[in-house]
Order: C-alpha cells, then sequence, then structure tokens
C-alpha cells in the first residue's frame, strides 16, 4: 500500500442461507458481521437478498412474506447497534406500492443508505421482472475517506449501473451477488466484471451467495478485482467463508494481495455442485436420509458415490431389485460398490411382481407380442417398491437418470423416474462417465467394471443402450447443439453430424417433453438445463 493514503479492510460474506429461514439467515448476518469486526473490516457485504434467501419465487407476491423481511431487517439492526462496521444487507424493500430488489447500509444499528436493483434478469432461469421494478439511483457513501458504490449481481453484467455509481463518486464497487452456478460461470462473471467495471478504473469486492436451493446452485468463489482486473483475492467454492481485503483510497484505488483460492477445474465443480446440491436438498427439506436403486451401472454408481459423499454413508441406503434379465456382473458390481462406500444395501427381486403383473394382464394382452410393455412394467414395479420404503422411512428416493436419457426420453414415467429428486438430470452420458473417473482418482469407490462394461437397462435379454439409441458421444453433441445452445437441424448437420441421427435424436426430445413436465427436479450444471429454463410446449407442430 502507498504511505499516506487511507486503507480500510472490506469484508464480503460468502453464506449458505436458506428461503424463508429469517432467524437463521440473521443469525449467519450477524456472526459474519463479528467476524468481520474480529478481522479488522469497516465494511462488510452480504449477498442479494441476504436476509430472506435467494430466490424467494412467488413468496415475493405474499405481503406476510414481505411483513417477516421488514421485521428481519429490523432484528439485524438491533443485533448489529454495538458493532463499528457498515453492513450492506440484501432484502425486497416495498416503495410507493411497487417492490424492489434492494439493499440496505446499517451502521451501529441505523439505516445509513438505501440502493434498489437497476438491472433484472429474466432469462434462463432467472424470471425478476415478474416481481420486481428497476430504480435508477445509484448508493455511493464514504468510509475512512474512501468512496464506495453499491451494484446488485446483474447491475454489474451491464455498463450503466456501474457508469452511474462512477459518476456520483464511487472509488471502488461493491457487489451483492445470488449468481447460481453452471460449469466455468465463474470465468464469465470475472470478464463482465473487468468490462463493466474495471474498464472504468474500478476496483471491486463481490460477495456471493453459496448453497443448494432446490435446483440451482451457488458456488461462492466471491472475489476481489483490482481497478486493472487482477484477480487479488477470491474465496473457495462450494462453501461458506468471509473474504476480507485492504483497498486503499485515493484517485486511483487498489486492492491489496489477498488469498486468492483456485477456481476447482471442471470435474471437481461439477462433482462439488452435485454433492452440495444433494446435502442442501435434503438438509433444508429435513429428509433423514436417501434410497437409491442400484442397479450395476454407472449412472446409480456415480449417483451413490455423490449420496454418500454429501450425506455419509449412515444417511443413505441401497436397494438392488433383480429381475429375470439382470445380469449375475451386475448383481457383483452393486454389491461390491455399496462395500465399498459403507452402507446398507438389500436385494429384493421382482420376479414375482412382474410375473402377477404379466399374469393381470395375461387376457388383455393374448395375442400381442412383447415390447416395451413388459420393459416398462419392470420398472415401474422398481419404482413401486422404492417408493413403498421412502413412504415407510421417510428417506427420499434419489433418481438416477442422467441428461441423455433425459432428453430423449429413454426412461420410463412411474418407473425409474419415480422419486423426489434427480441428481444426475443435467449429467448428459460422457459427462457421467468423467465424473466417475475423477471420483475414482480421489479414491477409487466405482468398480472398474462398472466404467468399462456397455450401459443397459437390462429390460429384455442381451439388452445394450445403443440398440434403441445412437452412441452415447453423438446424441450428446447433438443434444447439446440442439437443446443447450438452441441451434436448429441444419445447423448441427453443417457441423457434420449425421442427418438421421440428427432427425431422431431431435424427435425424441420433442416427443419425449411430457415425460420430463412429470420428472422431479434436479441439479443445474450447465446454461441450460431440463427444468426452469427449458420451457417448450408439449403440443406443437413446429419442426426445427
Amino acid at each position: 500500500m502507498t504511505p499516506g493514503l487511507s486503507t480500510m479492510r472490506i469484508a464480503a460474506a460468502q453464506l449458505n442461507q436458506i428461503v424463508g429461514d429469517f432467524d437463521g439467515n440473521v443469525a449467519r448476518i450477524v456472526a459474519a458481521a463479528r467476524q468481520a469486526v474480529e478481522r479488522g473490516a469497516r465494511v462488510l457485504v452480504t449477498p442479494e437478498l441476504s436476509l430472506c434467501g435467494y430466490p424467494p419465487e412467488d413468496l415475493l407476491l405474499r405481503a406476510s412474506f414481505l411483513d417477516a423481511c421488514d421485521r428481519a431487517l429490523a432484528a439485524l439492526c438491533e443485533a448489529t447497534r454495538e458493532l463499528d462496521l457498515f453492513l450492506l444487507a440484501g432484502h425486497p424493500r416495498r416503495r410507493g406500492g411497487a417492490r424492489y430488489n434492494g439493499a440496505s447500509l446499517l451502521h451501529r444499528g441505523r439505516l445509513a443508505g438505501e440502493y434498489d436493483k437497476h438491472d433484472l434478469p429474466n432469462y434462463d432461469v432467472f424470471d425478476e421482472e415478474r416481481y420486481f421494478e428497476p430504480a435508477n439511483r445509484p448508493l455511493v457513501f464514504e468510509v475512512d475517506g474512501v468512496r464506495l458504490g453499491v451494484l446488485i449481481c446483474e447491475d454489474f453484467w451491464y455498463r450503466y449501473a456501474p457508469q452511474c455509481a462512477h459518476a456520483a463518486g464511487a472509488q471502488a464497487i461493491l457487489a451483492m451477488n445470488a449468481s447460481p452456478f453452471h460449469m466455468n460461470k465463474q470465468h464469465v462473471r470475472l470478464d463482465v466484471a473487468r468490462e463493466n467495471v474495471c474498464a472504468l478504473g474500478l476496483p471491486m469486492v463481490a460477495a456471493n451467495l453459496v448453497g443448494g436451493q432446490d435446483e440451482l446452485v451457488f458456488d461462492g468463489l466471491s472475489f476481489a478485482l483490482d481497478a486493472r482486473g487482477e484477480l487479488r483475492a477470491q474465496a473457495p467454492a462450494f462453501r461458506e467463508d468471509l473474504l476480507v481485503v485492504e483497498l486503499e483510497g485515493g484517485a486511483q484505488s487498489s486492492v491489496a494481495a489477498g488469498t486468492i483460492q483456485p477456481t476447482p477445474p471442471l470435474e471437481e465443480q461439477v462433482y462439488g455442485a452435485l454433492v452440495l446440491g444433494v446435502r442442501d436438498y435434503l438438509g433444508k427439506n429435513g429428509f433423514p436420509g436417501a434410497i437409491i436403486g442400484l442397479s450395476g451401472g454407472v449412472d446409480s454408481a456415480l449417483t451413490l458415490a455423490i449420496a454418500v459423499d454429501a450425506l455419509g454413508p449412515e444417511r443413505v441406503r441401497t436397494v438392488m431389485m433383480p429381475s429375470p434379465y439382470t445380469a449375475t456382473i451386475s448383481l457383483v458390481d452393486a454389491r461390491e460398490m455399496a462395500r465399498r462406500v459403507g452402507v446398507r444395501y438389500d436385494e429384493i427381486p421382482i420376479t414375482g411382481c412382474f410375473d402377477a403383473f404379466l399374469g393381470t394382464l395375461a387376457e388383455e394382452f393374448r395375442g400381442l407380442p412383447q415390447d416395451t410393455t413388459e420393459e416398462n412394467i419392470q420398472a415401474r414395479v422398481r419404482g413401486t417398491l422404492l417408493m413403498a420404503l421412502s413412504n415407510k422411512y421417510g428417506s427420499i428416493v434419489l433418481t438416477t437418470g442422467n441428461k441423455s436419457e433425459m432428453a430423449v426420453g429413454y426412461c420410463t414415467l412411474y418407473g425409474d423416474m419415480a422419486g423426489g429428486f434427480a441428481v444426475i438430470k443435467d449429467i448428459a452420458k460422457t459427462l457421467v462417465y468423467r465424473l466417475a473417473r475423477w471420483r475414482n482418482a480421489q479414491g477409487v469407490v466405482i468398480p472398474e467394471r462398472i466404467l468399462t462394461r456397455a450401459p443397459s437397462a437390462e429390460l429384455k435379454p442381451d439388452q445394450t443402450d445403443q440398440d434403441s439409441l445412437p452412441p452415447y458421444e453423438v446424441l450428446d453433441a447433438i443434444m447439446q447443439m440442439y437443446m443447450e445452445d438452441n441451434r436448429g437441424i441444419e445447423e448441427i448437420a453443417a457441423a457434420g453430424h449425421p442427418r438421421e441421427a440428427i432427425d431422431r435424436v431431435v424427435r425424441l426430445v420433442r416427443i419425449s417433453e411430457y415425460k420430463r413436465r412429470q420428472a422431479p427436479i434436479g441439479i443445474r450444471v450447465t446454461h441450460r438445463a431440463f427444468g426452469r429454463d427449458w420451457r417448450h410446449p408439449i403440443t406443437s407442430r413446429f419442426r426445427d
């Protein structure tokens, strides 16, 4: 730092808040505030909507929810009255009959300033225009001779709000974020911050939310950039943290170098998001544990590994439900997988149930050949058994279907789709294998044969997935271009993919929409998942 210039410490609280848990959210902010003071910080930045949790969705339409937010703000003021700290807390604000995504600046229990978000995202998983009005007034406040401007998340993804703060005299920017994870998201965040904030000659400190909220996962990675856009400090991914940095005021404010926790490599990012998503979904919703139907295949093996890493083996139960078509090696591999991770393992054969269904339907099906009907009956018997165990013991069924299967409908309604939470719903089959091998590199838990044998639903003799589907490398590439990147059929063909496979995959994606609407929610890890950011009509004659 330069001698004679004013320096101060700013803390960014990376918190795992829970929607509607006002007492808990206030307690976590207060704990962060006390820790910030202990570490010499003069300012504490919390995530977007930190008082009520993010995203509260249609709870924002309830006056009682907004009233509770107001009471939480009053409680936070009272709890921090003795702290000599400028605290930015995010919460919905009401003004003149309108709602705003806002923030209050508190100092010694008093309101020292207010800010409302200008840029409201309304794409992908966001629909903030449904709930909030945009505002147009900057907030710049001075602490120890340094003038600090406030932004809320989407504000720094565009140039307007940073320019307004700069014009109002800001020498540095504080950003309150609830930026959900998708693969390599942090690089995008840093790039837009450099383009829209640092390009104005302003350093920036950003506090991001962390934790799982339904299908969304927030990865943290709160950060500080200097005025040149150089990363000076970064909090860890997927866990709570308090990032403290030193800021030097003056005509050209700067940030001292701090600890930079590395952004994880891709497979580690995704695996960490899945683990956190499972842990928080069960923990925040009060489920005592999880039940997984093991098949001896890679999807259920990866799901089991994630669940054990998230919950511990004592909270995970596995059930193998062999049919007449289950290979012996599937039983052997399922037993070995369960043994390695130390979970309860049971076998409940479904042959008797399957035969009972066939007997009940024998007259109805007389003279008709066997087809996928009989295959689906097996899957539905398994789904019924898993849900019965869930009802009896209170544990949630974690489904094991991947994104490739969900895309083309290679799954059974009320069968393998039956359950409460779809762990790998947004994981393409090719990525399933990459994650499984990454997990084994940390310590082998998945038997090697599971990773090398041909995938099969084992619902008829000698069945493999590729009997019904293109090779997964081809299917996943087409799915990514069509579903995630919104490319048309001709564009996909121009990229060199076989036209027959394109037509087949696109048709299957289209006709399987009704299934996906009935699937459990699952963890989002791509920039476009089947769920809240995929809204295609079931009834449609459009073909492309």
